[in-house]
């Protein structure tokens, strides 16, 4: 059997050639010496390399929701003390949020279940004349489903991206001046591969037609700081759960007009001015939208994950991150038989990615692949096709690839074990023997056992059902 054990003196050797800022985790999280048991006996602390399906707490906000769950009560029709300081907590949330992305005074802060919540919100909220669509939603191929299907309802054009950034933009350009665009949809950073894109020169294109642009920034927000006044965008959407907050609130920043015409989202109490059994007046503002209990402490704790990120040094931030990227790529692209992806063929690599690698290895299943480095290495991290079919399509990988995301709670040690397990996989092959169990790939006869409060089910238990084209 191989193991998944590095040799600290070795580790230490690289991590002082590379960067030695990068050796060590840029912000305290949740969970980062958890213990994760091999299949081969044994336990390794685990290498979480899947920052961009859910990013580990940062354990200030851990702190931060110990610290404010005593008060935790019902909002905005409370009169009691915890029900007030709850309310407090709830709204100032939203200025917070606004500030963190640049917002305009006057925008709207509108709390959602997720970033998908938040664009099928917007997606409610198009604008129209007579009781027609004002125009169509323009996105592209590569979009996270997210940022795709909510547009498939309402009269839509898609793109397919080209091979480079400018190909793109003139791609965009060429659509925008066939003219009907009300809405160019497009994602801040791929959450496949982690390529960024122009957003404020995709922004200015799009207003130049008369449009406006709504940003995905589930996966950019939590690497880099937006600005939506100084890049001009008109609406932005993202989630906590990616932005190392936990319970998964979402968000939606944006321009009051169409949100304050557009059909309230939730139908509900807290969404209207007066309610009547033959019909409502409907509220304006961030309540139009919300209706129901919200989830008040994914609210404060996106909150306050935002503060601390705006705290950081972005300089370090950015460094912490390209370091570990720019050594899991070339460490990947010495291993024979590994393809890293990419979208764009013009993209800078050092200073237009975020922390997401996109890989495959020759001649195994990327959920093979995923198994065992989990099994055999401790190191978690993506397979599949992420959200994002149309775009695996085009990039020759119809059946899925591997994807490493990783972020402030990371070290450079975190991706060494990664590459070994690459490395002792094309040399030596499985270590174990696996099998598929509801579609996924997971090791014969594991004996492994999860925590005493956690309840002891195959791993497979309700996968995702999106394993066929």
């Amino acid at each position: 059997m191989t193991t998944a054990t590095v040799s600290p003196n070795a580790a230490d050797v690289i991590f002082d050639q590379r960067n030695a800022a990068a050796a060590q985790p840029l912000a305290a999280v949740t969970g980062a010496e958890i213990q994760a048991p091999l299949i081969h006996g044994g336990q390794v602390r685990y290498a979480n390399l899947d920052y961009g399906a859910s990013a580990p707490a940062l354990s200030v906000v851990s702190a931060y929701l110990n610290e404010i769950l005593p008060y935790y009560a019902s909002v905005h029709r409370g009169a009691g003390y915890a029900s007030q300081i709850s309310t407090s907590v709830y709204e100032n949330a939203r200025a917070i949020v606004r500030d963190f992305v640049g917002g305009r005074p006057d925008d709207s802060v509108i709390f959602t279940r997720n970033t998908t919540d938040s664009l099928n919100l917007l997606a409610g909220c198009l604008p129209a004349t007579d009781g027609r669509p004002a125009g169509d939603v323009l996105y592209l191929d590569i979009e996270h489903h997210a940022n795709l299907l909510p547009w498939q309802g309402v009269p839509h054009r898609s793109i397919v991206a080209a091979d480079t950034i400018a190909g793109t933009i003139a791609a965009v350009r060429a659509e925008l001046e066939q003219g009907g665009v009300s809405l160019v949809a497009v994602t801040g950073a791929s959450n496949v591969t982690g390529e960024i894109l122009p957003i404020r020169a995709l922004a200015s294109l799009a207003h130049e037609h008369g449009a406006r642009i709504v940003v995905d920034a589930a996966q950019l927000a939590p690497h880099r700081r937006v600005d939506i006044t100084a890049d001009d965008v008109d609406y932005l959407a993202f989630s906590g759960h990616k932005l190392y907050a936990p319970f998964g609130a979402g968000v939606l920043v944006g321009r009051t007009d169409w949100l304050d015409a557009g059909t309230p989202h939730l139908a509900g109490g807290g969404a209207v001015k007066e309610a009547r059994l033959d019909g409502v007046s409907w509220a304006s503002g961030p309540a139009r939208h919300e209706g129901g209990s919200p989830n008040v402490l994914g609210a404060a704790t996106l909150a306050r994950a935002t503060q601390v990120l705006a705290g950081l040094d972005q300089d370090r931030w950015h460094a912490h991150e390209a370091a570990i990227r720019s050594f899991l790529v070339d460490g990947l692209q010495d291993i024979d038989g590994v393809t890293v992806h990419q979208i764009f063929k013009d993209t800078d690599q050092d200073t237009d990615t975020i922390g997401v690698v996109n890989f495959s290895v020759e001649g195994y299943d990327a959920g093979l692949v995923a198994a065992y480095l989990s099994a055999e290495h401790g190191v978690g991290l993506r397979d599949g096709r992420f959200c994002a079919h149309p775009l695996l399509k085009r990039l020759g990988l119809p059946s899925g690839s591997l994807r490493a995301s990783f972020g402030v709670g990371s070290r450079l040690e975190d991706a060494q074990r990664l590459l070994t397990g690459i490395r002792v996989l094309r040399s030596k092959g499985l270590g174990w023997d696996y099998v598929v169990d509801s579609g996924r790939w997971v090791p014969a006869n594991d004996n492994r056992t999860y925590p005493h409060w956690a309840p002891n089910t195959p791993g497979t238990a309700g996968a995702a059902p999106c394993i066929d084209d």
